[in-house]
């Protein structure tokens, strides 16, 4: 039951887009704010607000934990594609 939340998480697009909001916003105000605290606590925060806001059929508890999974997994890939196009941009 738990890799099947997951996996219905990684496929959320609200989730998704979130997440590329967030990488976005780091890489803006990195100079100010930096870049591991504001990534650890928006992929926390997102983690939390989607299943408390639009329900979830798990306890909040295991929506949560499967939350950061599923957030941290698309942040790294959120991060290697804003690599990838800095990189190309070069």
């Amino acid at each position: 039951m738990f890799a099947d939340l997951i996996a219905s998480q990684l496929t959320d697009p609200f989730r998704i887009g979130l997440i590329i909001a967030l990488v976005v916003t780091m890489a803006r105000t990195r100079d100010v704010t930096g870049a591991v605290l504001p990534l650890a606590l928006g992929v926390a925060f997102v983690a939390w607000i989607i299943p408390a806001t639009m329900g979830s059929p798990a306890p909040q508890a295991t929506a949560f934990g499967a939350g950061l999974v599923a957030n941290g997994l698309l942040l790294a890939v959120a991060l290697a594609g804003r690599e990838l196009v800095r990189r190309y941009r070069r």
